[in-house]
């Protein structure tokens, strides 16, 4: 059992090594994100009916009428926000959705304060990423269009739920 185990382990970090590797075939150049992007399990992040679809450029189904962004848009937003010379020490995330941009901001960021609406999409996330051993995260349920004023002020904010225009608060 072991072996089947170690055999599916490397298979998936293939798989995920391909993933990379097509992202940075597509523009995500930052040495630092692509390693965030590789060190993050996505397949922990989506249903087991879904786990084999997991590496694929695509996004995929999580509950609640919402999805786990495609692998492209995480890394181009994660990029973005990562682009600037100064550092990304404290990062405000609103939308946590399954938690798998929370764990590649908190990858390359000292902290990072998450804010989702949705509670049953919330607590799951909190409690995988603590299981994978996030230690530099806090969490909150809420409306994080009015941001975390408490834990602010932020070296970046990034926002993964859909906005029609910038929410006031987080300016």
């Amino acid at each position: 059992m072991n072996d089947t185990k170690t055999l599916n382990q490397a298979a998936l970090q293939r798989a995920r090594d391909r993933l990379v590797d097509a992202l940075q075939a597509k523009g995500v150049t930052n040495p630092l994100v692509l390693e965030a992007l590789r060190a993050v399990p996505r397949h922990l992040f989506v249903e087991d009916a879904l786990q084999y679809r997991a590496y694929e450029d695509s996004a995929l189904p999580i509950g609640q009428a919402q999805t786990i962004s495609q692998p492209y848009i995480v890394g181009v937003m994660t990029q973005a926000l990562f682009s600037s010379t100064r550092p990304m020490n404290s990062v405000l995330e609103i939308g946590t959705g399954c938690g798998y941009q929370t764990a590649v901001l908190a990858e390359l960021a000292k902290r990072v304060c998450t804010v989702e609406r949705i509670r049953s999409l919330q607590q799951p996330s909190e409690q995988r990423l603590r299981s994978l051993g996030y230690r530099n995260i806090e969490y909150r349920h809420g409306d994080g269009f009015v941001g975390w004023r408490e834990r602010g002020p932020f070296d970046g904010i990034m926002v993964t739920a859909a906005a029609s225009e910038i929410p006031k608060m987080l300016v």
